[in-house]
């Protein structure tokens, strides 16, 4: 798939979004010091999450506390949520710093938004996975979708996968534990294999809410295209998302991790040109322990395997001159060669 120019799979080194999410608390020049330093981290893409909260929830919601919070999702998101101009100008500041911007709508109210602000892609969250009327809504827009996956299993993303097929648009499926923070053992990275291999169709990431960037250093190895992380700029914040949030300096090392490995995938067990330098001393060819005269047979006893390796016999022929004759003299501490061996 490709996004704002952006190509994106196996072909290309994954692709890390930076989730601000609402790390920001609804202070717009939070949300810009994080642009500034996701940026400055070597980070391609930031992504925000754009709330209507009345188009997405009802009031009974104020009776909901997450896992991860003190207080309830309506409280929360009313006082995270900016406004239709203050996401406008994010997505300007975004694009002024040559980023991706992305953002995830949680209502149908939040998606027609963004199709009013032309947004290149749509992110849909694990929540909204089986809210197919939703996924069918914004798919509409013929726009490439993210889907994380989080609390579904494969029958359960399978018709959200249809209805993205349907429509013909690129689509990515992000394997997700919704657990704040997610216990390693409940990572489950073999989950990326099994969503290649019930969607072989569909871009496949990780969306990590694990501690560290272990985790999505093995998901590059696995294949990921797509990691996606929390962000914040500073750990002392309030937030529920803060504390399992990389800091500046943990992107950095996320991206250059997930490019080393990149780089270092694939290729096939053969012999390099470029190791020719380290095999001219590392290598052991058959040499003479002692003098060897003219007609002498070969044994271990004058002849053995020693460095450097830019003699003509390695010592992988050792074997094969036991027993032979020498053809010549053959003075002590030198290469024996195919022409001095009857």
């Amino acid at each position: 798939m490709e996004i704002g120019g952006r190509k994106i799979g196996a072909e290309h080194p994954p692709l890390v979004i930076a989730e601000i999410g609402i790390n920001h608390e609804g202070d717009i020049r939070k949300a810009f010091k994080m642009v500034d330093d996701a940026h400055a981290a070597g980070c391609e893409c930031v992504k925000f999450q754009y709330h209507v909260v009345e188009d997405e929830m009802i009031p009974e919601a104020g009776n909901v506390i997450p896992g991860n919070a003190s207080e309830s999702i309506w409280t929360i998101m009313k006082r995270c949520a900016l406004t239709d101009a203050e996401n406008r100008e994010l997505k300007q500041y975004v694009a002024s710093k040559g980023m991706l911007y992305l953002c995830t709508p949680f209502s149908r109210a939040a998606a027609e938004k963004l199709k009013e602000m032309d947004v290149a892609a749509y992110k849909i969250g694990s929540g909204e996975c089986n809210n197919y009327p939703l996924v069918r809504h914004i798919a509409s827009y013929g726009k490439p979708v993210i889907l994380s996956t989080g609390m579904n299993d494969v029958a359960s993303i399978r018709p959200s996968v249809e209805i993205l097929r349907g429509i013909g648009i690129p689509f990515a499926l992000l394997h997700c534990t919704s657990m704040y923070p997610t216990p390693y053992d409940k990572v489950r990275l073999g989950a990326i294999t099994e969503l290649a291999n019930a969607f072989p169709d569909a871009v496949i990431g990780l969306s990590d809410h694990s501690i560290g960037n272990y985790t999505c250093f093995a998901a590059a190895a696995l294949g990921a295209s797509l990691l996606e992380r929390h962000f914040t700029s500073d750990r002392n914040w309030p937030g529920p998302d803060i504390p399992i949030s990389n800091t500046p300096s943990e992107l950095e090392d996320l991206i250059k991790g997930v490019n080393a490995i990149h780089q270092a995938m694939g290729g096939s067990k053969t012999i390099l040109p470029e190791e020719k330098p380290t095999i001219d001393f590392a290598y052991a060819c058959v040499v003479s322990i002692r003098d060897i005269a003219k007609g002498e047979r070969l044994d271990r006893g004058n002849i053995w395997v020693k460095r450097p390796g830019t003699g003509e016999i390695k010592a992988d022929c050792f074997d094969r001159l036991l027993g032979k004759k020498a053809g010549c003299d053959i003075p002590k501490d030198r290469q024996l060669k195919w022409n001095e061996i009857e």
